[in-house]
């Protein structure tokens, strides 16, 4: 049993941080609106603390996931920041997609505080949160990652180290890369079926079973052609997440045209008042053309 500290309470995080207290540990939650943490006390056990700092003292591993770059900083640094109250030696799991900058930046002011800082971005969703079976890739020193990894599996299907700090959010990029395409090419090929007139369930239930067959196929195809898009990650934070990755390739050089064509789709779908529609909604927008 290890004494635990997890920073946002999230669809993501609450129940991460619920496994934790299933496996036995001692878990204090954290979150900016106050009344999140309260109510997942109410349900769960466990303690709430006020700021991450009070939430981290005395903690063995502080776990995050929270909004995006600014949340993060806000978290790990200043007086009231994690960073501030934890004990040398103690790890920081950042759980959070985020760029590579503010992983570099938090990875160097942990190590100038004797903590280490490992990037574990997830995949899988809050389906995969609530079921404990994410996906998490990570980056960081090896020893830091040793100490973390049995407590990520409480809540992981899968959890490895690609590399160094960053190899886990640069991993994390090329998981929403894969996506976009993904999901845009399953979108038109479900809007070339009822422009066809075929019955687009009949179709998938064929073209599942071999090259064509994706995870995203066999989990959306049905809700999208009942234009139900509540089920998941939202657009808003796929932008954001798209977003990081074109910065990114503009840093290294890589090419991405696909995935700057599908973060224009995704645009498009926040102005038909998408945000909140999960990533699966670009088959909606290629409806609304008719």
């Amino acid at each position: 049993m290890a004494k635990l500290a997890f920073l946002g309470m999230g669809v993501m995080g609450a129940p991460m941080a619920g496994h934790l207290l299933k496996a036995s540990h001692e878990v204090t939650v954290y979150n900016r609106t106050a009344a999140k943490a309260q109510d997942w006390v109410s349900d769960h056990g466990g303690a709430m603390a006020r700021t991450p700092r009070a939430a981290a003292e005395g903690a063995d591993f502080v776990m995050a996931c929270v909004g995006n770059d600014d949340d993060l900083r806000s978290v790990c640094l200043g007086e009231d920041g994690a960073f501030a109250g934890m004990g040398s030696g103690t790890v920081f799991v950042d759980h959070t997609t985020v760029s590579a900058k503010v992983t570099a930046e938090l990875y160097a002011a942990a190590d100038a505080a004797q903590i280490s800082f490992v990037d574990a971005p997830i995949s899988g969703g809050q389906a995969g949160a609530e079921n404990g079976a994410l996906s998490i890739m990570c980056g960081g020193d090896q020893g830091a990652y040793a100490r973390a990894e049995p407590i990520m599996a409480a809540y992981a299907k899968l959890c490895r180290r690609i590399g160094e700090s960053g190899a886990g959010q640069m991993t994390k990029m090329c998981n929403q890369i894969a996506i976009a395409g993904v999901v845009q090419g399953l979108s038109e090929a479900l809007h070339f079926a009822e422009k066809a007139g075929l019955d687009g369930r009949a179709v998938v239930e064929v073209i599942s079973q071999g090259a064509a067959g994706s995870w995203q196929m066999s989990n959306r195809y049905e809700t999208m052609l009942d234009d139900h898009f509540e089920h998941g990650f939202a657009t808003d934070w796929m932008r954001k997440d798209l977003g990081i990755c074109l910065d990114t390739a503009d840093e290294n050089g890589a090419s991405l045209p696909v995935t700057a064509l599908v973060d224009q789709f995704y645009k498009d779908v926040q102005k038909m008042g998408g945000g909140r529609w999960d990533t699966s909604s670009l088959f909606k927008r290629l409806r609304s053309m008719g």
